[in-house]
C-alpha cells in the first residue's frame, strides 16, 4: 500500500507538533530549576511560549488539511522531554549539559522546519510556508541565542564552582 506525499507531510506535521510538546517540557523543567542564570531562565520561559505558538501554527496547518495532531505522539514526546531534563538534574554541571543539549535540540528543530517546508512544497500546500518560516526563524534565533551565551554560561558556571557556590543551576 503506497503512502501519498500528503500523508507523509501530515505525519511530518504531527511529528513536529509532538516535537514542540517535548520542547515545552524541556524549557519548563529547566526554568523551574535555574537559579543563578536569570537571563537564561527568562529566555527559556520565552521560548516555551514560542513553542506553544509553534504548536498552534502546526494545528492551523493540520486543520487546513483536514487532520489533527497525534495525542499519543504529543504525550510520548512530553514524557521524553521531562525525562531528558531530569537526566541532567543529577549532574553537577547541569546548566552546561543543558546548554549543549538545548543547542543540539534547536538544530534538530531547525532541520524539522526546513524539511516541513520541502514537504509543503511537494504536497502543494501553498498556505503553510509562511507559518513554517515563522517557526523556523524563531528556532534559528533561539539557536543563535544559545550559541552566543555558551561562553558566558560556562564562565559563570566555573566562577561559581571555583568559589564553592551553587553553580549547576
Amino acid at each position: 500500500m503506497a503512502t501519498s506525499i500528503r500523508d507523509i507531510y501530515i505525519t511530518g506535521l504531527q511529528n513536529a507538533h509532538a516535537l514542540e510538546a517535548q520542547a515545552i517540557q524541556l524549557c519548563q523543567r529547566q526554568v523551574e530549576r535555574l537559579e543563578n542564570y536569570p537571563e537564561m531562565r527568562e529566555r527559556l520561559r520565552e521560548h516555551a511560549e514560542e513553542s506553544r505558538r509553534q504548536q498552534e501554527r502546526i494545528d492551523q496547518i493540520l486543520q487546513s488539511l483536514g487532520s489533527s495532531p497525534s495525542t499519543l505522539k504529543d504525550i510520548g514526546t512530553s514524557i521524553m522531554g521531562n525525562m531528558a531534563a531530569l537526566g541532567h538534574a543529577v549532574a553537577q554541571d547541569e546548566v552546561v549539559k543543558n546548554s549543549f543539549a538545548n543547542y543540539a535540540f534547536e538544530h534538530y528543530e531547525i532541520a524539522t522546519y526546513k524539511a516541513l517546508l520541502d514537504m509543503a512544497e511537494a504536497a502543494g500546500d501553498g498556505n503553510a510556508p509562511r507559518l513554517l518560516e515563522q517557526s523556523l526563524n524563531e528556532e534559528r534565533r533561539m539557536a543563535e541565542w544559545i550559541h552566543s551565551h555558551l561562553g558566558p554560561t560556562l564562565r559563570r558556571y566555573m566562577q561559581l564552582e571555583a568559589a564553592g557556590q551553587k553553580s549547576g543551576v
